[in-house]
Protein backbone atom coordinates (compact mmCIF):
# COMPACT_ATOMS: atom_id res chain seq x y z
CA UNK A 1 0.00 0.00 0.00
CA UNK A 2 3.16 2.57 1.03
CA UNK A 3 5.14 1.33 -2.03
CA UNK A 4 2.43 2.14 -4.29
CA UNK A 5 0.73 5.45 -3.06
CA UNK A 6 4.66 6.90 -3.54
CA UNK A 7 4.97 5.20 -6.39
CA UNK A 8 1.98 7.03 -7.58
CA UNK A 9 3.23 10.42 -6.94
CA UNK A 10 6.70 9.34 -7.82
CA UNK A 11 5.48 8.37 -11.02
CA UNK A 12 3.51 11.95 -11.64
CA UNK A 13 6.35 13.71 -10.67
CA UNK A 14 9.23 11.83 -13.02
CA UNK A 15 7.08 10.40 -16.30
CA UNK A 16 7.89 6.90 -14.72
CA UNK A 17 7.62 4.38 -12.13
CA UNK A 18 10.21 3.54 -9.24
CA UNK A 19 12.48 0.42 -10.41
CA UNK A 20 13.39 0.35 -6.62
CA UNK A 21 11.91 0.84 -3.45
CA UNK A 22 13.99 0.53 -0.61
CA UNK A 23 12.83 1.55 3.64
CA UNK A 24 15.93 3.44 5.36
CA UNK A 25 16.62 2.46 8.73
CA UNK A 26 13.88 4.83 10.97
CA UNK A 27 14.81 7.09 14.19
CA UNK A 28 12.84 8.35 16.52
CA UNK A 29 9.65 9.75 14.85
CA UNK A 30 6.75 7.51 13.54
CA UNK A 31 7.27 8.78 9.80
CA UNK A 32 8.94 6.48 7.26
CA UNK A 33 11.78 6.92 4.65
CA UNK A 34 12.43 5.08 1.45
CA UNK A 35 14.45 5.42 -0.96
CA UNK A 36 12.79 5.71 -4.90
CA UNK A 37 15.16 4.37 -7.82
CA UNK A 38 14.29 5.53 -11.50
CA UNK A 39 14.95 7.98 -13.67
CA UNK A 40 15.72 10.41 -10.10
CA UNK A 41 17.10 8.85 -7.17
CA UNK A 42 14.55 10.61 -4.51
CA UNK A 43 13.37 10.24 -0.41
CA UNK A 44 9.69 9.39 -0.42
CA UNK A 45 7.80 9.96 3.11
CA UNK A 46 5.05 8.38 4.67
CA UNK A 47 4.00 10.23 7.74
CA UNK A 48 0.67 9.20 10.11
CA UNK A 49 -0.06 12.70 11.28
CA UNK A 50 -1.20 15.33 8.29
CA UNK A 51 -1.25 17.85 10.76
CA UNK A 52 2.66 17.48 11.37
CA UNK A 53 3.65 16.77 7.65
CA UNK A 54 1.95 20.17 6.81
CA UNK A 55 3.58 22.03 8.94
CA UNK A 56 7.03 20.06 8.21
CA UNK A 57 6.00 20.76 4.08
CA UNK A 58 5.40 24.47 4.91
CA UNK A 59 8.77 24.62 7.00
CA UNK A 60 10.85 23.01 4.50
CA UNK A 61 9.29 25.33 1.59
CA UNK A 62 10.01 28.44 3.77
CA UNK A 63 13.27 27.69 4.65
CA UNK A 64 14.42 26.48 1.46
CA UNK A 65 13.11 30.09 -0.30
CA UNK A 66 15.06 32.06 2.60
CA UNK A 67 18.37 30.40 1.43
CA UNK A 68 18.96 27.66 3.97
CA UNK A 69 20.36 24.06 3.42
CA UNK A 70 16.98 22.04 3.71
CA UNK A 71 16.04 19.06 1.38
CA UNK A 72 13.87 20.15 -1.24
CA UNK A 73 10.53 19.19 -1.52
CA UNK A 74 9.15 18.24 -5.27
CA UNK A 75 5.81 16.43 -4.48
CA UNK A 76 3.31 16.00 -2.37
CA UNK A 77 -0.26 13.31 -2.17
CA UNK A 78 -3.42 15.24 -2.10
CA UNK A 79 -4.49 14.29 1.65
CA UNK A 80 -0.66 15.29 2.96
CA UNK A 81 -0.01 11.34 3.84
CA UNK A 82 2.86 11.33 1.70
CA UNK A 83 5.69 13.59 -0.34
CA UNK A 84 8.41 13.15 -2.16
CA UNK A 85 11.78 15.27 -1.79
CA UNK A 86 15.50 15.20 -2.35
CA UNK A 87 17.63 12.65 -1.44
CA UNK A 88 20.67 14.23 0.73
CA UNK A 89 22.23 10.54 0.62
CA UNK A 90 23.42 8.65 3.57
CA UNK A 91 25.42 10.53 5.95
CA UNK A 92 23.87 11.62 9.31
CA UNK A 93 26.44 14.29 11.23
CA UNK A 94 25.95 11.52 13.85
CA UNK A 95 27.60 8.98 11.98
CA UNK A 96 29.86 11.51 10.16
CA UNK A 97 31.51 12.35 13.63
CA UNK A 98 31.55 8.48 14.82
CA UNK A 99 35.11 8.39 15.49
CA UNK A 100 35.33 11.32 17.51
CA UNK A 101 32.26 10.21 19.63
CA UNK A 102 33.64 6.88 20.69
CA UNK A 103 37.25 8.53 21.18
CA UNK A 104 36.43 12.02 22.32
CA UNK A 105 39.34 12.89 19.90
CA UNK A 106 37.64 14.84 17.37
CA UNK A 107 39.98 14.84 13.88
CA UNK A 108 40.00 18.08 12.03
CA UNK A 109 37.54 17.18 9.47
CA UNK A 110 34.97 15.94 12.30
CA UNK A 111 35.26 19.42 13.83
CA UNK A 112 34.73 21.58 10.85
CA UNK A 113 31.46 19.96 10.44
CA UNK A 114 30.13 20.66 13.91
CA UNK A 115 31.40 24.32 13.78
CA UNK A 116 29.87 24.54 10.00
CA UNK A 117 26.64 23.23 12.22
CA UNK A 118 27.31 24.94 14.86
CA UNK A 119 27.39 28.88 12.66
CA UNK A 120 24.39 27.65 10.55
CA UNK A 121 22.12 27.22 13.79
CA UNK A 122 21.49 31.41 14.19
CA UNK A 123 20.87 31.99 10.47
CA UNK A 124 17.63 29.30 10.78
CA UNK A 125 16.62 30.51 14.31
CA UNK A 126 17.01 34.73 13.34
CA UNK A 127 16.71 33.98 9.39
CA UNK A 128 14.50 31.76 9.63
CA UNK A 129 12.01 33.33 11.34
CA UNK A 130 11.85 36.16 9.34
CA UNK A 131 8.39 36.08 7.50
CA UNK A 132 7.87 32.85 9.23
CA UNK A 133 4.21 32.14 10.09
CA UNK A 134 4.26 30.48 13.24
CA UNK A 135 0.44 29.63 13.20
CA UNK A 136 1.93 26.49 10.36
CA UNK A 137 3.62 24.95 14.01
CA UNK A 138 2.36 21.50 15.13
CA UNK A 139 1.40 20.75 17.96
CA UNK A 140 2.40 24.37 19.71
CA UNK A 141 2.58 27.64 17.59
CA UNK A 142 5.26 28.91 20.72
CA UNK A 143 7.06 27.34 23.13
CA UNK A 144 5.47 28.76 26.10
CA UNK A 145 4.61 27.42 29.82
CA UNK A 146 2.07 24.13 28.54
CA UNK A 147 4.35 23.14 26.43
CA UNK A 148 7.19 22.98 29.42
CA UNK A 149 5.16 21.29 31.83
CA UNK A 150 4.26 19.14 29.58
CA UNK A 151 8.12 18.27 28.71
CA UNK A 152 8.38 18.29 32.96
CA UNK A 153 6.10 15.49 33.36
CA UNK A 154 6.93 13.73 30.35
CA UNK A 155 10.00 13.38 32.55
CA UNK A 156 8.18 12.53 35.58
CA UNK A 157 6.20 9.97 34.40
CA UNK A 158 7.73 8.12 31.77
CA UNK A 159 11.32 7.92 33.74
CA UNK A 160 11.32 9.16 37.31
CA UNK A 161 8.13 7.03 38.19
CA UNK A 162 9.87 4.15 36.20
CA UNK A 163 12.31 4.16 38.11
CA UNK A 164 10.36 3.31 41.28
CA UNK A 165 11.49 6.73 43.31
CA UNK A 166 9.16 7.98 45.65
CA UNK A 167 9.06 11.96 46.04
CA UNK A 168 6.67 14.35 46.88
CA UNK A 169 4.56 15.12 43.74
CA UNK A 170 3.64 18.78 45.12
CA UNK A 171 6.74 20.14 46.15
CA UNK A 172 8.29 18.84 42.74
CA UNK A 173 5.32 20.36 40.61
CA UNK A 174 6.47 23.96 42.38
CA UNK A 175 10.17 23.73 41.36
CA UNK A 176 8.24 22.48 37.70
CA UNK A 177 6.63 25.71 38.04
CA UNK A 178 9.73 27.68 38.72
CA UNK A 179 11.67 26.43 35.83
CA UNK A 180 9.40 27.34 33.35
CA UNK A 181 9.54 30.97 35.00
CA UNK A 182 12.66 30.89 34.45
CA UNK A 183 12.69 29.53 30.90
CA UNK A 184 10.20 32.24 29.76
CA UNK A 185 12.06 35.07 31.01
CA UNK A 186 14.70 34.50 27.72
CA UNK A 187 11.30 34.21 25.05
CA UNK A 188 12.28 35.97 21.55
CA UNK A 189 10.40 35.76 18.51
CA UNK A 190 13.08 32.84 16.60
CA UNK A 191 12.53 29.78 15.36
CA UNK A 192 12.82 27.59 17.91
CA UNK A 193 14.29 23.82 16.08
CA UNK A 194 13.57 21.81 19.36
CA UNK A 195 15.11 18.76 18.44
CA UNK A 196 18.44 19.84 17.28
CA UNK A 197 20.99 17.50 17.33
CA UNK A 198 23.89 15.34 14.85
CA UNK A 199 20.65 12.86 14.08
CA UNK A 200 18.71 15.57 12.36
CA UNK A 201 21.90 17.10 10.45
CA UNK A 202 22.92 15.61 7.02
CA UNK A 203 26.50 16.12 5.57
CA UNK A 204 26.14 15.63 1.66
CA UNK A 205 29.13 16.91 0.20
CA UNK A 206 30.99 18.19 3.42
CA UNK A 207 28.30 20.40 4.06
CA UNK A 208 25.35 20.07 6.81
CA UNK A 209 21.87 20.20 5.83
CA UNK A 210 19.07 20.46 8.53
CA UNK A 211 16.05 18.11 8.57
CA UNK A 212 13.53 16.86 10.99
CA UNK A 213 12.53 20.10 11.85
CA UNK A 214 8.83 19.34 11.78
CA UNK A 215 8.29 20.10 15.82
CA UNK A 216 10.09 23.93 15.71
CA UNK A 217 7.95 26.84 17.24
CA UNK A 218 8.93 30.50 18.07
CA UNK A 219 10.90 30.31 20.61
CA UNK A 220 14.41 31.01 22.79
CA UNK A 221 17.67 30.05 20.78
CA UNK A 222 18.77 28.84 24.06
CA UNK A 223 17.11 25.91 24.29
CA UNK A 224 18.77 24.69 20.83
CA UNK A 225 22.43 25.71 21.87
CA UNK A 226 21.67 23.20 24.89
CA UNK A 227 20.10 20.30 22.68
CA UNK A 228 22.98 20.20 20.33
CA UNK A 229 25.80 20.77 22.65
CA UNK A 230 24.36 18.45 25.33
CA UNK A 231 23.13 15.88 23.18
CA UNK A 232 23.73 12.85 25.49
CA UNK A 233 25.51 10.32 23.26
CA UNK A 234 27.29 13.19 21.22
CA UNK A 235 30.14 12.82 24.31
CA UNK A 236 31.15 16.55 23.13
CA UNK A 237 34.92 16.67 25.51
CA UNK A 238 34.68 20.44 27.58
CA UNK A 239 37.21 21.74 25.56
CA UNK A 240 35.02 20.87 21.91
CA UNK A 241 31.86 22.27 23.38
CA UNK A 242 33.59 25.76 24.41
CA UNK A 243 35.25 26.12 20.78
CA UNK A 244 31.65 24.94 19.38
CA UNK A 245 29.83 27.46 21.73
CA UNK A 246 32.18 29.97 20.66
CA UNK A 247 31.28 29.27 16.76
CA UNK A 248 27.72 30.34 17.87
CA UNK A 249 27.89 32.91 19.99
CA UNK A 250 30.28 34.63 16.87
CA UNK A 251 27.43 33.63 14.48
CA UNK A 252 24.28 35.23 16.39
CA UNK A 253 26.12 38.63 16.86
CA UNK A 254 25.42 39.00 13.28
CA UNK A 255 21.85 39.14 13.88
CA UNK A 256 21.94 40.85 17.60
CA UNK A 257 24.10 42.02 20.22
CA UNK A 258 24.68 38.95 23.43
CA UNK A 259 25.78 39.55 26.93
CA UNK A 260 28.00 36.83 27.03
CA UNK A 261 27.96 36.25 30.91
CA UNK A 262 23.66 36.70 30.99
CA UNK A 263 23.58 33.99 27.92
CA UNK A 264 25.84 31.40 29.60
CA UNK A 265 23.86 31.42 32.97
CA UNK A 266 20.46 31.64 31.26
CA UNK A 267 21.59 28.55 29.04
CA UNK A 268 22.32 26.37 32.22
CA UNK A 269 18.96 26.37 32.56
CA UNK A 270 18.42 25.34 29.46
CA UNK A 271 20.77 23.06 29.19
CA UNK A 272 19.01 21.25 32.77
CA UNK A 273 15.64 21.49 30.83
CA UNK A 274 16.63 19.24 27.96
CA UNK A 275 18.41 16.79 30.03
CA UNK A 276 15.17 16.16 31.35
CA UNK A 277 12.92 16.27 28.36
CA UNK A 278 15.08 13.90 26.57
CA UNK A 279 15.32 11.37 29.56
CA UNK A 280 11.46 11.61 29.01
CA UNK A 281 11.98 10.37 25.86
CA UNK A 282 14.42 7.95 26.54
CA UNK A 283 12.23 6.22 29.07
CA UNK A 284 9.21 5.89 27.01
CA UNK A 285 10.53 5.41 23.57
CA UNK A 286 13.21 2.96 25.69
CA UNK A 287 11.49 1.30 28.46
CA UNK A 288 8.34 1.72 27.34
CA UNK A 289 8.35 0.96 23.61
CA UNK A 290 11.10 -1.50 23.99
CA UNK A 291 13.87 0.30 21.70
CA UNK A 292 17.10 -0.38 22.87
CA UNK A 293 18.62 2.89 20.81
CA UNK A 294 17.06 4.96 23.54
CA UNK A 295 17.76 2.63 26.85
CA UNK A 296 21.29 2.68 25.27
CA UNK A 297 21.55 6.36 25.54
CA UNK A 298 20.30 6.54 29.29
CA UNK A 299 23.50 6.40 30.98
CA UNK A 300 25.13 8.95 29.32
CA UNK A 301 21.73 11.48 30.06
CA UNK A 302 22.47 10.97 33.34
CA UNK A 303 26.10 11.49 33.15
CA UNK A 304 25.27 14.68 31.77
CA UNK A 305 22.91 15.29 35.03
CA UNK A 306 25.54 14.34 36.94
CA UNK A 307 27.39 16.54 36.10
CA UNK A 308 24.95 19.86 35.80
CA UNK A 309 24.57 19.16 39.97
CA UNK A 310 27.83 19.52 40.85
CA UNK A 311 26.91 23.22 40.84
CA UNK A 312 23.35 23.78 42.58
CA UNK A 313 20.38 25.07 40.85
CA UNK A 314 19.34 27.40 43.48
CA UNK A 315 16.28 28.31 42.17
CA UNK A 316 14.93 24.52 42.45
CA UNK A 317 16.01 22.74 45.39
CA UNK A 318 13.25 19.99 45.81
CA UNK A 319 13.90 18.84 42.24
CA UNK A 320 18.11 19.21 42.51
CA UNK A 321 17.70 17.05 45.61
CA UNK A 322 15.06 14.29 43.81
CA UNK A 323 18.06 14.41 40.65
CA UNK A 324 20.83 13.74 42.82
CA UNK A 325 19.16 10.57 44.22
CA UNK A 326 18.43 9.34 41.12
CA UNK A 327 21.76 9.74 39.54
CA UNK A 328 22.83 7.95 42.87
CA UNK A 329 20.25 4.89 42.28
CA UNK A 330 22.15 1.40 41.96
CA UNK A 331 21.80 0.73 38.33
CA UNK A 332 22.91 4.43 37.39
CA UNK A 333 26.01 3.98 40.05
CA UNK A 334 26.34 0.30 38.81
CA UNK A 335 26.84 1.15 35.11
CA UNK A 336 29.02 4.07 36.28
CA UNK A 337 31.33 1.59 37.79
CA UNK A 338 31.43 -0.81 34.99
CA UNK A 339 32.79 2.53 32.70
CA UNK A 340 34.73 4.04 35.17
CA UNK A 341 38.47 4.30 35.09
CA UNK A 342 40.90 3.03 38.30
CA UNK A 343 44.33 4.42 38.08
CA UNK A 344 47.00 1.23 39.44
CA UNK A 345 49.87 3.78 41.10
CA UNK A 346 52.86 1.80 42.06
CA UNK A 347 56.26 1.78 43.56
CA UNK A 348 59.21 -0.21 42.93
CA UNK A 349 63.02 -1.02 42.94
CA UNK A 350 64.36 -0.84 39.72
CA UNK A 351 66.76 -3.83 40.92
CA UNK A 352 64.01 -5.75 41.02
CA UNK A 353 62.04 -4.72 37.62
CA UNK A 354 59.97 -2.62 36.18
CA UNK A 355 56.31 -4.02 37.00
CA UNK A 356 54.24 -5.50 34.64
CA UNK A 357 50.64 -4.07 33.43
CA UNK A 358 48.27 -6.95 34.86
CA UNK A 359 45.54 -5.36 32.86
CA UNK A 360 46.91 -6.27 29.29
CA UNK A 361 46.96 -3.02 27.87
CA UNK A 362 50.66 -2.58 28.41
CA UNK A 363 50.93 1.12 28.37
CA UNK A 364 50.97 3.71 31.10
CA UNK A 365 53.81 5.69 33.35
CA UNK A 366 57.32 4.83 34.25
CA UNK A 367 59.20 7.50 36.42
CA UNK A 368 62.55 6.93 37.46
CA UNK A 369 62.74 9.14 40.63
CA UNK A 370 66.81 8.59 40.84
CA UNK A 371 67.76 11.57 39.92
CA UNK A 372 66.29 12.83 43.19
CA UNK A 373 68.50 13.07 45.94
CA UNK A 374 68.15 9.75 47.97
CA UNK A 375 67.63 10.01 51.73
CA UNK A 376 68.45 6.39 51.72
CA UNK A 377 72.51 6.80 51.33
CA UNK A 378 72.71 9.09 54.58
CA UNK A 379 72.26 5.57 58.13
CA UNK A 380 69.87 7.69 59.95
CA UNK A 381 67.04 6.98 56.89
CA UNK A 382 67.59 3.63 56.00
CA UNK A 383 64.94 2.32 58.96
CA UNK A 384 62.22 4.42 56.86
CA UNK A 385 60.26 4.58 53.84
CA UNK A 386 58.80 7.50 51.88
CA UNK A 387 55.57 7.48 54.13
CA UNK A 388 57.80 8.21 57.47
CA UNK A 389 57.61 11.92 58.54
CA UNK A 390 61.40 12.02 58.73
CA UNK A 391 62.00 10.90 54.96
CA UNK A 392 59.09 13.23 54.12
CA UNK A 393 60.41 16.62 55.81
CA UNK A 394 63.94 15.10 54.29
CA UNK A 395 62.38 14.67 50.42
CA UNK A 396 60.30 18.30 50.49
CA UNK A 397 63.23 20.68 52.21
CA UNK A 398 65.74 19.20 50.12
CA UNK A 399 63.55 20.56 47.03
CA UNK A 400 64.33 18.56 44.27
CA UNK A 401 60.95 16.10 44.91
CA UNK A 402 58.54 19.10 44.13
CA UNK A 403 59.61 20.38 40.63
CA UNK A 404 59.62 16.15 39.87
CA UNK A 405 56.45 15.86 41.06
CA UNK A 406 54.89 18.65 39.18
CA UNK A 407 56.03 17.28 35.87
CA UNK A 408 54.21 13.92 36.60
CA UNK A 409 51.33 15.40 37.70
CA UNK A 410 51.03 17.21 34.65
CA UNK A 411 51.82 14.16 32.56
CA UNK A 412 49.46 12.34 33.75
CA UNK A 413 46.64 14.83 34.87
CA UNK A 414 46.46 15.05 30.76
CA UNK A 415 46.32 11.31 30.14
CA UNK A 416 43.68 11.26 33.21
CA UNK A 417 41.17 13.40 31.78
CA UNK A 418 41.75 11.92 28.67
CA UNK A 419 40.83 8.32 29.57
CA UNK A 420 38.29 9.83 31.51
CA UNK A 421 36.66 11.13 28.21
CA UNK A 422 37.34 8.39 26.23
CA UNK A 423 35.47 5.88 28.44
CA UNK A 424 39.00 3.74 29.49
CA UNK A 425 38.77 1.72 32.36
CA UNK A 426 42.87 1.31 33.19
CA UNK A 427 45.65 3.67 33.46
CA UNK A 428 48.79 2.40 34.95
CA UNK A 429 51.83 4.81 36.93
CA UNK A 430 54.95 3.77 38.42
CA UNK A 431 57.52 5.09 40.20
CA UNK A 432 61.22 3.29 40.52
CA UNK A 433 63.89 4.02 42.49
CA UNK A 434 66.92 2.44 43.68
CA UNK A 435 65.71 0.30 46.56
CA UNK A 436 61.80 1.13 46.37
CA UNK A 437 61.50 2.69 49.50
CA UNK A 438 62.60 6.23 50.02
CA UNK A 439 61.71 8.59 46.88
CA UNK A 440 59.27 5.88 44.79
CA UNK A 441 57.01 5.64 47.65
CA UNK A 442 57.08 8.97 48.42
CA UNK A 443 55.59 10.21 44.61
CA UNK A 444 53.44 7.27 44.20
CA UNK A 445 51.52 8.13 47.58
CA UNK A 446 51.30 11.76 46.37
CA UNK A 447 50.18 10.43 43.18
CA UNK A 448 47.48 8.32 44.64
CA UNK A 449 46.12 11.11 46.86
CA UNK A 450 46.44 13.98 43.87
CA UNK A 451 44.66 11.49 41.06
CA UNK A 452 41.81 10.56 43.85
CA UNK A 453 41.29 14.31 45.22
CA UNK A 454 41.64 16.15 41.79
CA UNK A 455 39.60 13.63 39.08
CA UNK A 456 37.70 11.46 41.76
CA UNK A 457 39.12 8.42 40.24
CA UNK A 458 38.91 4.98 41.97
CA UNK A 459 43.25 4.73 42.79
CA UNK A 460 44.58 1.02 43.28
CA UNK A 461 48.18 1.83 45.47
CA UNK A 462 50.52 -0.53 45.28
CA UNK A 463 54.26 -0.32 47.36
CA UNK A 464 55.78 -3.09 45.67
CA UNK A 465 58.72 -3.79 47.67
CA UNK A 466 56.92 -2.74 51.04
CA UNK A 467 54.39 -4.81 50.67
CA UNK A 468 51.45 -2.44 51.16
CA UNK A 469 48.22 -1.88 49.40
CA UNK A 470 45.80 1.13 49.64
CA UNK A 471 42.55 1.95 47.59
CA UNK A 472 40.87 4.85 47.35
CA UNK A 473 37.77 4.57 46.52
CA UNK A 474 35.80 6.61 43.28
CA UNK A 475 34.18 9.67 44.52
CA UNK A 476 31.01 9.88 42.15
Amino acid sequence: MIHEALNKIYQAYTGAEASEITELPSSGSNRRYFRLVGPQTLIGVCGTSIEENQSFLYMANHFRASGLPVPEIYTVSDDYTFYIQEDLGDTLLFNAIEKGRLTSVFSEEEKSLLKKTMRLLPAFQFGGADGFDFSNCYPQPEFNQRSILWDLNYFKYCFLKATGMEFQEDKLEDDFHTMADVLLRSSSATFMYRDFQSRNVMVKEGEPYFIDFQGGRKGPFYYDVASFLWQAKAKYPETLREELLHEYIDAMRTYQPIDEVYFRKQLRHFVLFRTLQVLGAYGFRGYFEKKPHFIQSVPFAIDNLRDLLKEDYTEYPYLCSVLRELTGLKQFTDDLKRRQLTVKVMSFAYKKGIPNDQTGNGGGFVFDCRGVNNPGKYDRYKPFTGLDESVITFLEEDGEINPFLEHAYGLVDASVKRYMERGFSHLTVCFGCTGGQHRSVYSAQHMAEHLNQVFGVKVELVHREQNIEQLFEARL
